[in-house]
């Protein structure tokens, strides 16, 4: 089946999402939403959150998606149940990999780097109840981080400040695990490491999801089994340098446009 994947973000984060499926999963066709202009969907209210995720998910149904993949934290915790009960397409979420830190930490310590939108929602909370009960959880707002990212300051002096300051509470209680909770903070993986060194793993979600993508193709029987490369259209609503230079080495077909949505 030639009809593309879906995958929408609040920005640019979520391409973090797509590299890993169009890894994957390389002849398939994908479109790809980075709705910037409302970024980040962390500090919205969960109405808005819904109202923009059901924007998204029309567009790219609209434009022929075959399977959506809500390549957002944010938006997964707040409006997936929603979509899959709104919607007559399978969708994938991404919520943060709280379960696998919890199982393999050694300090009984973790932590969790996410929006404000993730940690306080419903299916964050119940995640943690079911798999942290006996794990004490460093919870931390990384507030400012995905602007930085959206406004191309990815290495900037501010950025590692700000990192700097959410990470050191998190040493302080010996987290041997740090959850990413947002598609935007894998780019931030070197910085981070930098700050935390070895003794911490950083768990995210990115090929987890990827194969939840492709089991799911395989189940409703809709995979592409064309031999050809998957093309891939990007659309973002504000300018497209940032998006460009996140996708500079990416050696597959692809087209960016700005596009108002």
């Amino acid at each position: 089946m030639h009809s593309p994947i879906g995958i929408f973000d609040s920005g640019i984060g979520g391409t973090s999402i797509w590299k890993e499926i169009a890894a994957l999963l390389p002849n398939e066709n994908t479109i790809y939403l980075a709705d910037s202009l409302n970024a980040p969907y962390g500090e919205k209210s969960p109405e808005k959150i819904i109202e923009f995720s059901i924007k998204n998910t029309e567009l790219l149904l609209n434009k022929g998606c075959k399977l959506i993949v809500v390549a957002c934290n944010t938006a997964t915790t707040n409006a997936i149940e929603f979509l899959r009960s709104t919607y007559d397409v399978p969708f994938i979420g991404i919520e943060p990999a709280i379960k696998p830190a919890a199982l393999k930490t050694q300090t009984n310590n973790i932590g969790i780097l996410a929006t404000k939108g993730t940690l306080s929602s419903a299916l964050f909370f119940k995640t943690s109840e079911l798999f942290a009960t006996n794990i004490k959880v460093v919870e931390q707002v990384g507030k400012g981080l995905v602007q930085l990212i959206e406004n191309g300051k990815l290495h900037s002096d501010e950025m590692n400040e700000l990192l700097k300051k959410y990470l050191s509470p998190m040493l302080v209680n010996n987290i041997d695990y740090l959850v990413l909770g947002c598609t935007h903070y894998p780019y931030l993986i070197p910085q981070i490491q930098n700050i935390i060194g070895n003794k911490v793993q950083i768990i995210d979600s990115g090929l987890a999801v990827a194969k939840q993508t492709k089991a799911v193709l395989e189940r409703y029987q809709i995979k592409n089994n064309s031999v050809k490369k998957g093309v891939h259209h990007f659309f973002i609503n504000t300018d497209v340098d940032v998006l460009e230079t996140i996708l500079s080495e990416v050696k597959s077909e692809i087209i960016i446009q700005r596009f108002e949505f």
